[in-house]
């Protein structure tokens, strides 16, 4: 009987073993210590421009009166997310270059994923309805202050909102009702789904499932909104006689048109495609393009070529040089200590 009692012991011990995993351990990139360097000091500098650019573009919509349209609006709102989005990812992949070991909680990964799954599905369906946005300006611009009010553009931002939090409540909470024994580790920068499902001894077909066709449904509804909204605008395009007035339409939307393709076009590829084909290694530079390197990009897609953002500069940061310089470097030092931190 004392045997059978201390089998069925090692035997609960082993099941709680099995069952409950605490902490996660990322893996990051590399062990070399030179490659880590220059990594850290490469998304270092990533991530200080992305805060940069997209809270300066965030805050010149705030303080500029003639930016206070339906356009800008979600220009900012985009910029936002962005910003948010490399918080997520880019802080805590800072850390993974300067410890060996970098371990995080269980909740704490739960809620990395659910940020991160949170702001990227928000972005899907802000472009969509900036497309939308685009398509009224450009087929009623004499009406478009009225067909867009804040009735309009304010209940799309919020519907946004709210699909990215539902999409990512239901990939967090399936993701973490998974058992993970296999091993804690995570050979990844940040927690995101494939990863995770990769880690797990459960079975992970339903999750597989789950993330194919919620991802692939937000693209195809959010890709759809934006090809049918660019047809109606390429069919207003071709009523414009004036080569000016085109160009006028093609710089206002192809910046939309560039940063909407890059984005959609890594999530699909990241996302929609067979679990055969997936790579821990290439996934990990596909997410470090999508969650670092475009955020990056879009303020700088967005506001190169626009020259209302480039008048607004003029008058917003350009009024006392001496100060807007003091405050740059009090926000690259705030920027550090997140980084940092």
């Amino acid at each position: 009987m004392s045997q059978l009692t201390s089998d069925l012991y090692l035997y609960r011990i082993q099941v709680k073993n099995v069952t409950e995993v605490t902490m996660f351990i990322l893996m990051g990139f590399t062990d070399d210590s030179d490659t880590q360097v220059f990594l850290f000091l490469l998304f270092l500098a990533i991530y200080l421009f992305t805060l940069i650019g997209n809270l300066g573009l965030v805050v010149l919509v705030i303080k500029d009166s003639q930016l206070h349209n339906p356009m800008y609006c979600f220009l900012s709102v985009l910029s936002f997310l962005d910003a948010c989005l490399s918080s997520v990812v880019g802080p805590k992949l800072l850390v993974n270059f300067l410890y060996e070991r970098n371990a995080i909680s269980f909740l704490g990964c739960a809620a990395q994923m659910f940020l991160a799954v949170t702001f990227g599905t928000t972005e899907c369906f802000l472009l969509a309805s900036m497309a939308y946005d685009r398509y009224v300006a450009i087929y009623n611009p004499l009406l478009y202050s009225v067909s867009m009010s804040s009735r309009v553009y304010v209940p799309l931002i919020i519907a946004s909102y709210i699909g990215g939090i539902l999409n990512a409540s239901v990939h967090t909470g399936a993701t973490f009702s998974l058992s993970f024994c296999a091993s804690n580790e995570i050979k990844h920068f940040f927690r995101d789904i494939p990863p995770l499902l990769a880690i797990s001894c459960s079975d992970t077909h339903t999750n597989q499932l789950l993330l194919f066709y919620f991802v692939g449904s937000i693209e195809t509804v959010s890709i759809l909104i934006v090809l049918i909204s660019y047809g109606f605008i390429q069919v207003e395009i071709l009523k414009i006689h004036s080569a000016e007035g085109r160009q006028k339409v093609f710089s206002t939307c192809g910046s939309h048109l560039t940063g909407m393709s890059i984005y959609h076009g890594t999530i699909l590829f990241m996302y929609v495609r067979p679990s055969s084909s997936y790579s821990l290694d290439h996934d990990m530079r596909v997410s470090t393009f999508y969650t670092l390197v475009i955020p990056m990009l879009n303020p700088i897609i967005y506001s190169l070529r626009n020259k209302d953002v480039k008048r607004a500069m003029k008058r917003v940061f350009g009024k006392n040089e001496c100060i807007n310089k003091v405050h740059l470097k009090f926000l690259l030092c705030i920027y550090l200590i997140l980084a940092l931190s």
